[in-house]
């Protein structure tokens, strides 16, 4: 089998605790990473960056901040919606603000005011849990969505309260307007994928992730062995709410062009992020990504197979997408609460042990 660490011998603590301590693990990441920046762009066009990658890539990034807060820290939160709104108008304004800004910088810094705003609806959280916790992050969705439809200032004045993405360039592409094109606009997004997912592998395996653990499993215990629940709990918001932001940023921008915030990020978005992680797996990097592949491929999976093919209505369709996603819930939450990404481990240890006995 292909998949073995006979024979691969560890000289030091720092390489046996490497991010991928089996070779083959880093040759199936270094082969997907190349068929992303040397295969994908030479063969995307609209369809494809509209209905699959783009919002793949967008949405792996909001699950990856949503996992950070609930699955590593234990931070149950229904304001995803919100928070990806707050980094849409913070690109908005931005943008207008100042024209001459990379567009790069113009998303982090979306994400920075996100995260101040994250913090501020974080600090509940040092008082209240669970459920209650829940709550309070699901009053902070209302809010905002209320707050950006009734101050104009957000939105310019404009008579129809919608915010259009300016035209901008990045090393000489168009990445937002018309004119982008959808390479431009997958590299673009690749690109803070890759640097966002390196960054929350190393937070989540580093001290600050193990703090964030700490909580998770016993907040008391945490405290009484030295781990500080303010500040734990604060930094899970603030780089969970950065995340987001950068997702709501990208989507505004990139994706979309054009967001009307009631109808763009609803509670259904939050929910739709909580399915990702629920499915994927809480509590794992990869189970972000493998949830938002499975959310964004099942309905045009359906789409193209039941509508286009067998010629079904499309309610029927989006009903069958609502009813397998809720079956799926309900079965993961019952039979495996860690998701896919723990049945593929579960396969890699078989893989690592057979055809011996485990």
């Amino acid at each position: 089998m292909f998949y073995r660490e006979s024979g691969e011998f560890k000289t030091s603590y720092a390489k046996d605790n490497s991010s991928f301590p089996i070779a083959a693990d880093k040759v199936i990441h270094v082969a997907m990473l190349v068929i992303a920046l040397l295969v994908v762009p030479f063969m995307i066009n609209d369809y494809w960056a509209g209905a699959v990658f783009l919002p793949f890539l967008i949405y792996a990034i909001a699950a990856l901040g949503l996992n950070i807060l609930t699955g590593y820290c234990g931070q149950v939160s229904l304001g995803t919606g919100a928070f990806m709104a707050v980094g849409a108008f913070a690109c908005y304004k931005i943008m207008v603000a100042f024209p001459e800004l990379n567009m790069i910088i113009v998303v982090l810094l979306s994400g920075v005011v996100t995260a101040g705003v994250g913090v501020v609806f974080g600090l509940p959280s040092l008082r209240i849990k669970g459920f209650y916790l829940a709550v309070a992050t699901l009053a902070a969705q209302f809010f905002l969505i209320w707050l950006f439809n009734k101050v104009g200032w957000f939105y310019n004045y404009s008579a129809t309260g919608q915010i259009n993405a300016p035209t901008r360039e990045v090393f000489g592409f168009n990445i937002t307007g018309a004119e982008a094109t959808p390479e431009a606009r997958y590299l673009f997004c690749l690109f803070f994928v890759f640097i966002l997912a390196w960054v929350a592998k190393n937070l989540t395996r580093g001290r600050i992730g193990r703090s964030w653990m700490a909580i998770r499993d016993m907040d008391i215990a945490a405290e009484i062995i030295g781990v500080n629940p303010l500040t734990t709990k604060l930094t899970a918001f603030a780089v969970s709410s950065f995340f987001i932001g950068v997702s709501g940023a990208l989507f505004f921008g990139v994706y979309l062009g054009a967001v009307e915030v009631t109808e763009v990020f609803g509670i259904q978005k939050s929910f739709i992020v909580l399915f990702m992680i629920i499915i994927g797996g809480l509590g794992s990097i990869f189970g972000s990504f493998i949830g938002a592949a499975f959310m964004v491929l099942l309905p045009v999976l359906l789409k193209n197979i039941l509508v286009g093919q067998l010629d079904w209505p499309t309610d029927i369709a989006e009903h069958l997408n609502f009813i397998i996603v809720g079956l799926l819930i309900m079965v993961f939450l019952i039979a495996e609460p860690h998701g896919l990404a723990r049945l593929w481990n579960v396969t890699k240890q078989k893989l690592r042990l057979w055809p011996f006995p485990y």
